[in-house]
């Protein structure tokens, strides 16, 4: 049984074919969680009716550009981005590197690694369906406390649920750069797909507009509006979905763990 090589910049083939696979199935079906109550696909719409009623909400609601995306998205989120961010000044003993697969120990932290990603998967998935409960409802009422759900209070519950995956699963400094820098930058990716049309956020969800702050003139302003079009600083986001990134990050770099120990596994 060898040991693992220092992890490369880019994942090995296999370790890259099963996060992808996990992003294009899973990804959706984690997703649609909570996108009912934000936004509405426009281009190549899937929609699985409830057997229910025709009445009840769609078991899942997505788009057929979605899994690709997310297949994407769960290769430079689990494994690229945290390989990037192992270059910066971190402590060795806070990066996850060959030592842990050696010879000795390598089965032990196999099954560790798996369900540790398990975890992830279940909490993400619990984390995305809490932003649906917040979008959902005016206040909560917690014992004799009812709280007001603004979008300070939503953000700062979400920020709390995500704190605790990352201290009960993690506790990484590089999956907390990668998931914090994910959860301001995942929703501004979304931005092309937006003006082109893809998905648009609905009314009660949209409250985050952040092309609105950019002064006329310039060539900033020139270059949002070949790229976004001349009603750029309208294109609308949800503020609540930063905080679903980051639980997506999180529970990407486990899969990425769990996939890359198995490499070299038999």
């Amino acid at each position: 049984m060898k040991t693992l090589p220092k992890q490369p910049l880019l994942p090995p083939q296999n370790t890259a074919l099963r996060l992808g696979a996990t992003g294009f199935v899973v990804g959706p079906l984690v997703d649609s969680l909570h996108n009912q109550c934000l936004l509405k696909y426009d281009v190549a719409p899937i929609t699985l009716p409830s057997s229910l009623s025709s009445s009840v909400d769609p078991l899942l609601a997505s788009s057929w550009v979605v899994p690709p995306l997310l297949a994407f998205a769960y290769i430079v989120l689990g494994y690229i981005l945290p390989r990037i961010i192992e270059f910066l000044p971190i402590p060795k003993e806070d990066r996850l590197d060959e030592d842990d697969f050696n010879e000795n120990n390598e089965g032990r932290n196999t099954q560790q690694l798996r369900n540790k990603a398990l975890l992830a998967v279940s909490s993400t998935a619990a984390i995305i369906k809490l932003s649906e409960v917040l979008q959902t409802h005016a206040s909560i009422q917690l014992g004799a406390i009812v709280l007001n759900l603004d979008a300070g209070m939503k953000l700062q519950l979400m920020a709390l649920a995500d704190a605790c995956q990352w201290v009960i699963l993690d506790r990484t400094p590089a999956a907390l750069i990668a998931a914090t820098v994910t959860a301001f930058g995942g929703p501004l990716s979304e931005l092309p797909f937006v003006s082109a049309g893809f998905w648009e956020y609905i009314p009660q969800a949209a409250d985050y507009t952040p092309l609105a702050m950019i002064q006329p003139g310039g060539a900033v302003e020139g270059l949002l509006s070949s790229a976004f079009g001349e009603n750029y600083r309208d294109l609308t986001l949800s503020s609540i979905t930063g905080p679903c990134y980051f639980a997506v990050t999180l529970d990407a770099i486990a899969l990425a763990r769990y996939f890359y120990s198995m490499e070299e596994e038999k």
